[in-house]
């Protein structure tokens, strides 16, 4: 049969490819009656397959390499022709037989068609396909078993084989193939063993599979090792140490407790008895968690280089543990005398201080920092900070010098140590940024701003290390830090707000002084903001939500309605622009009652197709996660009054990449946010462009006579120096992890 191909395109070379039959692709033949329809089916299937790149153009293009191209074509219609021809011609088989074998080479290119540049079934392996068929063909002819032809090939292949061999009789290695096929994909994708271990407990070879998915993802382990499964059975009674101490310990109502030290425990530095013994003390289980986090960072160095196995788990309860038990009680104590608010404090070493730091930066109030630090200092035999970074290994070291410089204790950090050593120890701040994760590079960047305002000496030392950096990787062509250094660079040279530099075009991003007033609005020329209270025992986020309503209440230019419900209010402008803005009412009680009236105002928003473009956050540092759980990718102003971290503003961040962030070292204070929205309001109601240089320099200007306010205000960063957020977007935009 003649199919609709250029062979003419094909070299006389690539035809010659596997010359398994003597007859060519146009020879006639007579295709008995009975047969016919599957013939015309594998033939449906051909004219398919050259659709499938959208144009049916009788080309198959499925490569950028066109000889791929061009193979795919000879194996799926010439050698298939021939395929067809030698079934039919072969007066060895039945009719029976050759009607079986006409429907299996069918569903071999229906297959191929089906996973057509789907993952793990790549184009290109269609001549290996043809050949495996053929293979597998033979056999089931003889009603031997196809496995050995599954085992010898690729996942892909061998989906596609099995599938041609179950009608009208199932070949007798279909159920076998099958196993084999669970073991290959395993193999392709190890991060779904245990998902398929858990349907499929009892293969051959689940002990293997549960070591090799077990190291892969601890965390997947330890999931699916507790409970009473078959799986997790197994899982307890591995003959692996690893996988066996992770069975013992998800098995324990206290499992949670006990992964932090895992290293530690399979290699019997410690023991459950040890850990066991402090584990219901939160003082003494917390010291536990900061000095195995300082053996496994000594671990991490050289000439060691060793990363212990759940360090994110030991971090994650280490930051658990300190926010819970410390940090959150010396917040809430905020306005009692200090030798009744960090009381707590007393029993911790400056290491165990110096943790509580680093790690509650989204939550830690200015004057808790400036408490835990000052006891740092004040319990070191000699207070030396060159000294603590040791002690500490270099752990978090660019976090703790980025939250001093934050706090305006950076100049007193490095006053403690002699001059040589505070240069060296600013250079490690800088350089090797190429080898560090994001977290490193925007904790410097972020640093900047504040060295700018307080330190201009230091700042200059800065941003001469970042361009020694920038040359030194561009001479060693190490991509990652030619990018991190040379945006740095930029960023750095931008903290002059009285040059002009136009960091957007420099940096390739949007614009970061200025959003424009069209982006704000909505199809119908709205503007609409959603605002986030919190009700809280000590009654701080209802009395800041009341002092909210009083920018509103009885103003002519403002209209407020309370919905039916009395859990959200609509405020509309009645002159000026359309503003539309929506805030839940804080309500305090059992069952979370203003989570309620937020979902609620959600799906009114969601019901009425109303997307807002402003979002404002305003209560504790702790509730932030709520709100940024509702935070949609319309979002192109994001005001977060007590957020501070680096995992806040990525988070911002990946839903709405382009967003402007408003983030302070704080809790929000009425005193510098109602003057913020006023000002934001404002300049929407006239229909401009929100412009951050002068609505921050008039708001500087409105806080100077107030030293307290004034005080505030500067824990507040508008996003123009928000260099956390402009290096994020900048640096994913150049790396290609934009979208």
């Amino acid at each position: 049969m003649k199919k609709y191909i250029r062979y003419l395109l094909v070299p006389i070379s690539l035809l010659l490819i596997r010359p398994i039959f003597a007859q060519t692709a146009n020879s006639s033949f007579k295709i008995q009656q009975e047969h016919k329809l599957w013939h015309d089916n594998i033939d449906k299937e051909q004219l398919r397959l050259l659709a499938l790149d959208g144009k049916a153009d009788g080309i198959i293009q499925a490569s950028k390499d066109e000889n791929v191209n061009l193979e795919i074509a000879d194996v799926m219609i010439r050698q298939v022709d021939l395929l067809q021809e030698k079934i039919e011609t072969d007066s060895s088989l039945s009719g029976q037989m050759k009607i079986k074998n006409l429907r299996s080479l069918e569903t071999m290119l229906k297959g191929y068609n089906n996973h057509f540049r789907r993952k793990d079934f790549p184009p290109s392996m269609a001549p290996t396909l043809f050949d495996a068929f053929v293979k597998a063909m033979e056999r089931d002819r003889l009603n031997m078993s196809i496995s050995p032809v599954i085992s010898e090939n690729s996942y892909g292949v061998g989906n596609i084989l099995v599938e041609c061999f179950l009608l009208p009789v199932e070949n007798p290695g279909v159920k076998e193939s099958r196993i084999l096929l669970i073991r290959k994909y395993c193999e392709l994708h190890p991060n779904e063993i245990f998902q398929i271990l858990s349907t499929n407990p009892d293969l051959p070879f689940t002990d293997s599979l549960i070591v090799t998915g077990g190291k892969k993802n601890i965390r997947k382990l330890y999931d699916y090792a507790s409970g009473n499964t078959v799986l997790a059975s197994r899982i307890r009674y591995s003959s692996d140490s690893l996988i066996s101490m992770v069975g013992k310990i998800a098995s324990s109502k206290s499992g949670q407790l006990y992964l932090p030290f895992l290293d530690n425990l399979i290699n019997h530095r410690i023991t459950i008895a040890d850990i066991n013994k402090v584990k219901d003390n939160n003082l003494e289980y917390y010291k536990l968690l900061v000095k195995t986090r300082m053996d496994y960072s000594a671990r991490m160095l050289p000439p060691f280089l060793d990363t212990a196995l759940e360090m994110e788990a030991l971090t994650t309860m280490l930051q658990s543990k300190g926010k819970d038990v410390f940090v959150r009680e010396i917040n809430a104590l905020h306005d009692k005398p200090s030798s009744v608010r960090f009381k707590i404090l007393d029993p911790l070493t400056p290491a165990e201080l110096y943790y509580l730091i680093v790690l509650s930066e989204d939550e830690i109030y200015t004057s808790s920092y400036l408490g835990v630090y000052e006891r740092i200092f004040q319990r070191m035999s000699v207070p030396r900070g060159d000294s603590l970074i040791i002690q500490m290994h270099g752990d978090y070291f660019r976090k703790f010098i980025k939250m001093a410089a934050a706090y305006n204790k950076l100049d007193y950090f490095l006053a403690t140590m002699d001059k040589e050593n505070a240069a060296t120890i600013m250079k490690a701040f800088i350089i090797g940024l190429e080898r560090a994760n994001e977290e490193d590079a925007v904790d410097v960047a972020d640093s900047y701003s504040s060295i700018f305002d307080k330190n201009p000496p230091l700042a200059a030392f800065v941003l001469n290390e970042v361009k020694w950096n920038y040359k030194r990787n561009l001479i060693n062509s190490d991509k990652r830090g030619t990018v991190i250094y040379h945006l740095m660079e930029a960023l750095f040279e931008s903290a002059d707000t009285t040059q002009a530099f136009d960091l957007s075009a420099k940096l390739g991003i949007p614009p970061v002084y200025t959003v424009n007033y069209d982006s704000l609005k909505d199809d119908s020329g709205r503007v609409i903001q959603q605002v986030f209270f919190y009700g809280d025992e000590d009654k701080d986020g209802q009395n800041s939500y009341q002092d909210f309503l009083k920018l509103f209440l009885g103003k002519p230019e403002w209209k407020v309605t309370m919905n039916p419900t009395k859990e959200w209010i609509w405020i509309q402008s009645v002159k000026g622009k359309p503003v539309w803005i929506f805030a839940n009412r804080p309500l305090f009680g059992e069952d979370d009652p203003d989570d309620k009236a937020q979902h609620h105002l959600d799906d009114y928003l969601y019901d009425n197709k109303l997307e807002p473009t402003i979002y404002i956050h305003r209560g504790h540092s702790y509730h932030v996660r709520y709100t940024l759980k509702q935070l949609q990718p319309s979002a192109k102003i994001v005001i977060l009054g007590s957020c501070g971290g680096y995992n806040n503003l990525s988070e911002v961040l990946s839903i709405s990449p382009d967003a402007h962030i408003i983030s302070s070292k704080q809790v929000g204070t009425k005193s510098v946010n109602e003057p913020i929205l006023q000002a934001i309001n404002s300049d929407l109601l006239d229909g401009n462009n929100i412009d951050w240089l002068p609505i921050w320099k008039t708001l500087t200007e409105k806080f100077r006579k107030d030293p307290v306010a004034r005080e505030r205000f500067d824990d507040y960063i508008p996003p123009y120096k928000n260099l956390g957020v402009i290096f994020i977007k900048a640096y994913r935009n150049a790396m290609g992890e934009g979208d």
